[in-house]
């Protein structure tokens, strides 16, 4: 089998290398798949450059995400031809991988393997940052920056089907239509205009929940829109700023602030919760509702073009490998 690994940390495009490996274990209880696709998200390089909250062990393949097909079973849950996804760090920027039939979720026909290799991490991110912290009203309101982002999207589609309304900054003022046409409610420039352009459309409304995947100027620009006792969730922190929490957003508001890792939630969610989020999300992208735009698609030879254009500023979508 191939496989990109990496021997220490550091930058990518400079650590990583393709290998020749043997092929996995399969152990009893075990399932071979055949990766078909996997996604280049921004914690698979956080885990490469070694600032991740897993730390690897040497050498490492990365990959926290993908969809398979099985070309080996020793469980009864699963047949060659069945296609997955996998629900625990095993790997994916390969093209093969073995783990235990408990960490896969059996995929229902008729899904689209790019889409499918990107269930499990952004639309579950959405999914939770909806109903894990008090699912607001239908007809209420949610805020979020980072709105033109896999989660964004994916909270603009969900928060619709929940009835709830949804308030989006984006750093772009062109991704203003495009965002409308997903079923986005309001869309503004995450700019020094933010509030003031928020609070206008927003009327006497004021949000409960906002989600956070950015950090500095425009994690305050959510505290400040927030209704007091409002909760601030962060998932993210693209901008590699601090959130700084001014004394008033908890004195005078009584902000609550929260955090979100998917990857916990999986692990101690129980089997029964997963299966149902998963089966509903699942479907949702198999009727074609639920979709996060793919920019392009590499072997897994070609990872350092792969790299560079997933770092790209400009990109309009997710970037995967395709073994």
């Amino acid at each position: 089998m191939h496989a990109l690994r990496f021997h220490e940390c550091g930058k990518p495009a400079e650590v990583l290398r393709l290998e020749e490996l043997p092929p996995p274990e399969l152990l009893d209880g075990g399932v071979r798949l055949r990766i078909l696709a996997a996604p280049v998200n921004p914690a698979d390089l956080n885990f490469i450059e070694g600032t991740y909250g897993v730390k690897p062990e040497l050498p490492a393949v990365p990959g926290i995400e993908g969809c398979g097909e099985v070309v080996e079973s020793r469980s009864p849950d699963f047949q060659p031809g069945d296609r997955a996804i996998l629900l625990r760090r095993a790997g994916t920027w390969a093209d093969e991988v073995s783990l235990l039939a408990e960490h896969l979720f059996k995929l229902p026909e008729g899904i689209d393997p790019l889409q499918a290799a990107m269930l499990k991490v952004n639309p579950a991110t959405a999914w939770r940052l909806l109903t894990g912290f008090g699912t607001p009203p239908p007809g209420s309101w949610i805020l979020q920056n980072a709105a033109n982002s896999a989660v964004g999207r994916c909270v603009i589609v969900l928060a619709r089907t929940l009835g709830i309304r949804t308030m989006n900054l984006v750093r772009r003022a062109e991704l203003r239509d495009e965002l409308l046409a997903l079923g986005a409610d309001e869309v503004v420039t995450d700019d020094d205009s933010a509030v003031d352009s928020a609070k206008a459309a927003l009327g006497k409304d004021r949000p409960s929940l906002a989600f956070n995947c950015v950090g500095g100027e425009s994690a305050l620009r959510l505290m400040n829109l927030l209704a007091s006792g409002g909760i601030h969730v962060t998932y993210g922190a693209m901008s590699r700023r601090p959130l700084t929490v001014p004394n008033g957003q908890l004195i005078f508001k009584d902000l609550q602030f929260r955090g979100l890792w998917v990857t916990r939630w999986i692990e101690s969610a129980p089997r029964e919760e997963l299966d149902a989020v998963y089966g509903k999300l699942a479907g949702l992208m198999g009727s074609g509702a639920l979709s996060v735009p793919v920019a392009a698609t590499y072997p897994l030879a070609d990872f350092k073009a792969a790299l560079e254009q997933a770092a790209g500023s400009a990109r309009n979508g997710k970037i995967l490998l395709v073994p």
